[in-house]
């Protein structure tokens, strides 16, 4: 192996986790979901539906991160 070879490995590596660090930030950013200006005119009964959505939203975004490591293996 020369000296290039080893580079450009160790630069595939450090990218790989900085891209997959990025898609897991945004992911959870997306999860969150935003929350509207009038939260004080909300009902109880809308937060619990709001919780719910979102609980839905982080699981849906776990599901996508491990569907993506399922491919990433598989590519291997």
């Amino acid at each position: 192996m020369n000296l290039n070879q080893i580079v450009s490995m160790i630069m595939n590596t450090l990218m790989r986790k900085a891209v997959n660090k990025g898609v897991n930030a945004g992911m959870g950013y997306l999860s969150k979901g935003k929350k509207p200006a009038s939260t004080a005119a909300k009902t109880p009964v809308s937060d619990g539906q709001t919780a719910a959505q979102s609980k839905a939203s982080r699981d849906m975004a776990k599901r996508a991160r491990q569907a993506a490591q399922v491919t990433r293996r598989l590519g291997r």
